[in-house]
């Protein structure tokens, strides 16, 4: 098939999540032998930070506006699929002008499905509208569960996919190396996170003060007390994940409001330290249990006194064997190359679904 993207950004990884999601995803359907140009906005925040500027059997586009975006009409008339992804600058505009050129598949894929709706409730979601959902043919989910039925009834979505973040293998895997932290955490600040980072970072790190903690992350405010056995890493790219994860003895995975509240919405986070088999501790949401099982593959903290407890109680061979757990669970269902099996099945599914309505 020939694919075109077009997603928040591919090129930088600076305070984007997606980043990591698109660079998997894209680079193992170019290895299934589908055709994919990535198309993005340059935005000057991106274009300062910019740390992938080529990915193998992927064509990378960058426009200025959206009246250099129309020079890829004959792109998408041509596309057997084109997806759209959350936050594309002026998003709805460039979905009404996919979805009115486009000749193959169309689909949407929210890699932020309950800020997304939220947004959508609230009627300030800049990269879609309400009335843009039932035109998508295909609205590709990083939550899954109840969100996907919620999305084609209450919506009006045709049909809603799980499309969940991934993990490359080959770039996550563990390393023979001495922790140098007791518990890192690897995030960009988000206000309704910083709640479980004061509970379960930052006050476990005030009452154990001979333990050693990282948090690395941007944006984070100036104003944040950080306790001295803290230490601070202003960004990290992608490039220096593995290592971060194999220096940590745990890590801790925290999880936005929107997407406690939905569940069923793993981060790309939590399947990349349990590829580098790091024993991981995070906070609880409905679902997480379909992705790993609780205190065999990860382990649930609701309160500093928890997270005491496993760095405490745990000995280092009980740690190893819950990482080496989520290790395997995430190489058997969680990788880039399973995500790029799953889409392409899904907009075969939508294609047959077009072909059979245009014979009726």
């Amino acid at each position: 098939m020939k694919i075109v993207i077009f997603g928040l950004s591919i090129t930088s990884s600076w305070g984007n999540g997606h980043a990591t999601t698109y660079r998997g995803l894209v680079r193992e359907l170019a290895r299934r032998g589908h055709q994919v140009h990535f198309i993005e906005r340059d935005v000057p925040w991106y274009a300062d930070n910019r740390d992938l500027t080529e990915l193998p059997g992927t064509r990378l586009s960058l426009y200025h506006d959206l009246d250099e975006l129309h020079g890829y009409a004959e792109e998408v008339r041509s596309a057997d699929a084109v997806i759209v992804g959350s936050y594309v600058p002026d998003g709805i505009e460039v979905g009404e002008w996919v979805i009115e050129h486009a000749r193959g598949v169309t689909a949407f894929y929210d890699i932020d499905t309950p800020v997304t709706l939220a947004k959508l409730r609230q009627g300030n979601a800049g990269y879609l509208s309400a009335e843009l959902v039932p035109r998508y043919q295909l609205y590709l989910s990083f939550t899954g569960g109840p969100t996907l039925a919620h999305l084609e009834k209450e919506w009006g979505s045709p049909a809603a996919r799980p499309l969940y973040c991934s993990v490359d293998p080959a770039a996550y895997y563990p390393e023979d190396n001495i922790p140098q932290w007791d518990l890192g955490y690897l995030g960009t600040y988000s206000p309704d996170r910083q709640p479980g980072l004061m509970r379960l970072m930052l006050e476990p790190a005030t009452r154990m003060p001979a333990r050693k903690f990282v948090v690395a992350g941007s944006q984070y405010p100036a104003d944040i007390v950080w306790p001295a056995n803290v230490a601070r890493v202003e960004h990290l790219p992608p490039a220096g994940h593995r290592r971060f994860y194999n220096r940590q003895r745990f890590t801790l995975n925290l999880t936005r409001a929107d997407m406690i509240a939905a569940g069923y919405s793993p981060s790309v986070r939590l399947f990349e330290a349990a590829a580098c088999g790091t024993p991981i501790i995070t906070d609880e949401w409905p679902g997480l249990d379909e992705f790993f099982t609780p205190g065999v593959e990860i382990l649930i903290a609701r309160t500093s006194n928890d997270v005491e407890r496993f760095l405490w109680g745990l000995s280092d061979e009980e740690a190893a064997k819950l990482g080496q757990a989520a290790r395997r669970r995430v190489l058997e269902h969680h990788t880039a190359a399973h995500r790029a099996a799953e889409l392409e099945g899904h907009l075969l599914e939508a294609a047959n679904v077009s072909a059979s309505i245009m014979s009726s």
